[in-house]
């Protein structure tokens, strides 16, 4: 039999749904687990939009739409695009996916070229470099410090850069770190962008997540010139509680959101027209729902913060947006219990499922072994459940 392609062997499955996967099996066999891996918010979608949906479905609404999504649902998407960031925007400057992973997607087959180089930076979400890879593009891993709020160092960026380099993928509130980037530190990328002719790829994905009086600034909002070298990327999926969903949203050039289309039409075809009118409904409808979430995730942010500081070993950046933490752990490495040896971000968490039933995703799947992610989209009775098992499991490793 003839074997795989080089494109298809050069990626992996997402460790993060590949853990999911692992502990939604051990809950369904009765397994009493904590898991703390989905980057999936808790709360119901809000009947409101659901109730758009039904509507949708008893009105027929169940055909095929332009691939490239509906008009009212591209216009809802520039009203909500000025509204939130002043960007100005035409409906043929938007594209509407299978979610924001399929935008990601979509742009890197559109702008990248065998050979092409794209800065990541690390911490990184862990989809980034798979789709540079599958579009035949090089990641260039660019780390930030902890003790930078995980911001990239513009001295550290201008070494990373090569006459090969294509563009720079911005996330900002981050994952995993919770990190967000200032409206200085995005003046300094796009100063940079501007003098090298690079693309932004600006994954804002939660930028309706975030705490403590910050804002989320988008680099498009800048100025027209890098607003010209941008690809915003974001979606209804966290925002909204959406994630089954899967509607997500780029804008950008227009040359640039024509190819992204024409790649869409011939893979997917369009986003699912029941969930573009549910969409639709999310971005033009009430948002007191948004902020009551938010709410949540803050005092859960807080709590979990908290009492992982107070665990001798752990340091821990609080966030300023999404509902992650990403601890480091790395004092424990070299450490035992049992036959249990501690020697990565791996090998910990791994400890944590087999003996204390907590799941947590390591912090290599993000370019970061000495860590692990931790999500707090999920009741503040878990995280309690949780962050003591965790307690446990750490003190008693010698």
């Amino acid at each position: 039999m003839a074997g795989l392609s080089k494109r298809a062997s050069s990626i992996k499955p997402s460790p993060t749904l590949a853990l999911t996967a692992k502990v939604k099996s051990l809950k369904a066999k009765g397994v009493d687990i904590v898991g703390f891996e989905a980057g999936e918010p808790d709360f119901d979608t809000p009947r409101y939009i659901k109730q758009a949906a039904i509507k949708a479905i008893e009105k027929g609404f169940t055909k095929y739409t332009p691939a490239s999504g509906i008009d009212e649902l591209k216009k809802a998407v520039c009203e909500r695009l000025k509204a939130k960031n002043g960007l100005e925007y035409e409906p043929a400057q938007i594209l509407i996916s299978c979610g924001a992973k399929h935008c990601l997607y979509n742009v890197c087959q559109a702008v990248l070229e065998e050979g092409d180089e794209v800065i990541i930076i690390s911490p990184y979400w862990v989809s980034y470099v798979d789709m540079v890879t599958l579009a035949g593009a090089v990641p260039v891993i660019v780390d930030t410090k902890e003790e930078e709020e995980f911001r990239i160092n513009i001295d550290t960026l201008k070494k990373a850069l090569t006459p090969k380099t294509k563009a720079i993928i911005i996330n900002s509130p981050s994952n995993p770190t919770g990190a967000i980037y200032e409206k200085k530190d995005l003046e300094e990328i796009a100063n940079i962008v501007l003098e090298k002719d690079l693309f932004v790829i600006s994954d804002e994905i939660y930028d309706e997540i975030i705490y403590d009086g910050y804002t989320s600034v988008s680099i498009a909002s800048l100025g027209k010139e890098i607003k010209d070298h941008t690809i915003v990327i974001n979606g209804v999926s966290k925002t909204y509680s959406m994630t089954g969903w899967r509607i997500g949203y780029a804008a950008g050039p227009q040359q640039i959101i024509k190819a992204m289309s024409n790649i869409q039409s011939q893979s997917t075809s369009n986003p699912c027209s029941i969930s573009q009118m549910a969409a639709l409904e999310a971005l033009r409808g009430p948002q007191d729902k948004v902020k009551q979430m938010v709410e949540e995730f803050d005092k859960r942010r807080r709590y979990i913060v908290e009492r992982l500081r107070d665990i001798p070993g752990v340091s821990c950046f609080e966030p300023r947006g999404a509902f992650y933490i990403f601890p480091n752990l790395s004092s424990f490495y070299g450490k035992n219990w049992q036959q249990y040896h501690i020697k990565d971000s791996t090998s910990i968490a791994e400890y944590l499922l087999d003996t204390v039933k907590v799941g947590v995703v390591p912090g290599i799947a993000f370019g970061a072994d000495n860590y692990v992610r931790i999500s707090y989209a999920t009741s503040l009775e878990n995280i309690k459940k949780g962050i003591d098992r965790i307690e446990e499991a750490l003190r008693r490793l010698k």
